[in-house]
C-alpha cells in the first residue's frame, strides 16, 4: 500500500511540474527567474528566428530539427535550472516536457514567446549584421602560421560554448605554438558551406597550409592537444 502511496505521488510531482512547465510562466516572471537564478536559457526557434531576435545570452537548439536538439541539449546541466521560449510558447512547452522527461528537474516555458516578451517592451537582441568571412581571407588565415586551428562554432550553440575553456587552456599551455581562428556558424554561411561544415562546433587543423585532421563535436582537451602538437 505504501509502494502504491509513493508511486501515485511520484507521478503527481512529475505530472505538476509537466503541466507548470507546459503553462509557462508570464514574461514578468520569466525576467525576473532569468535576474535572479543565472539560469540556462534555450531558445528552441530556428536559427533563423534566433539570430533575427533572441533574449540575451541564450542557447540555441532547434526544437523542430529533432537529432539538432537532442544532440545539443547532451550539454546543458540537467541539475541547474532550464527557462525555455519560442515565438508563441507552443514548441517551447513541447521542448519543456521533453526535458523533463528526460532528466532535466527545473524546467519552465516562456508564456507567449517572444511575442508577448515584445509586446511588454523586454529586451531583445539580435546577431550583429558583420561582414561575411570571404574564403580568399579564410585561405589566407589557415596558411597563417605553421599550425592552425579553426574553431567552427557561435556563442548560441550550447557544445560550442563547453568548448570555450578548453580551447582558453590550450592557449595558455601551448602559447605561440598554433593560432586560433575562428569561424562563425551564423554569419559565415559561403566559408561553412566550401568546407562542407553543416554542424557545429568543427575543429579543423591545418599544419603547413594544408588540412591535417578535422572533427565535429566535442573534442577532448588532451586528444585536440596531440593533434595541435609539432
Amino acid at each position: 500500500m505504501k509502494r502504491i502511496i509513493v508511486a501515485i505521488s511520484l507521478f503527481g510531482f512529475f505530472s505538476c511540474n509537466q503541466m507548470n512547465a507546459q503553462d509557462g510562466l508570464s514574461a514578468a516572471e520569466f525576467e525576473k527567474r532569468i535576474n535572479t537564478q543565472q539560469p540556462q536559457l534555450l531558445d528552441v526557434r530556428t536559427a533563423g528566428e534566433y539570430q533575427a531576435g533572441h533574449l540575451a545570452k541564450s542557447l540555441q537548439a532547434d526544437w523542430l530539427n529533432q537529432a539538432q536538439f537532442a544532440d545539443r541539449i547532451k550539454y546543458l546541466d540537467k541539475s541547474k535550472p532550464v527557462l525555455v521560449y519560442c515565438a508563441s510558447g507552443m514548441r517551447s512547452a513541447a521542448a519543456a516536457k521533453y526535458l523533463l522527461a528526460n532528466g532535466f528537474t527545473d524546467v519552465q516555458n516562456l508564456k507567449g514567446g517572444t511575442t508577448a516578451w515584445k509586446l511588454e517592451g523586454r529586451p531583445i537582441e539580435a546577431v550583429q549584421t558583420n561582414t561575411q568571412l570571404s574564403l580568399a581571407k579564410y585561405n589566407t588565415l589557415s596558411k597563417s602560421a605553421d599550425i592552425v586551428l579553426v574553431d567552427f562554432g557561435a556563442e548560441w550553440c550550447p557544445p560550442c560554448k563547453q568548448m570555450e575553456p578548453v580551447l582558453k587552456k590550450l592557449q595558455d599551455e601551448l602559447g605561440n605554438q598554433f593560432s586560433l581562428v575562428k569561424v562563425d556558424g551564423g554569419i559565415d554561411i559561403d566559408v561553412m558551406k566550401a568546407m562542407k561544415v553543416d554542424a557545429i562546433p568543427v575543429f579543423i587543423v591545418y599544419k603547413n597550409g594544408k588540412e591535417v585532421w578535422r572533427k565535429q563535436g566535442v573534442v577532448e582537451k588532451v586528444e585536440l592537444g596531440k593533434q595541435l602538437a609539432k
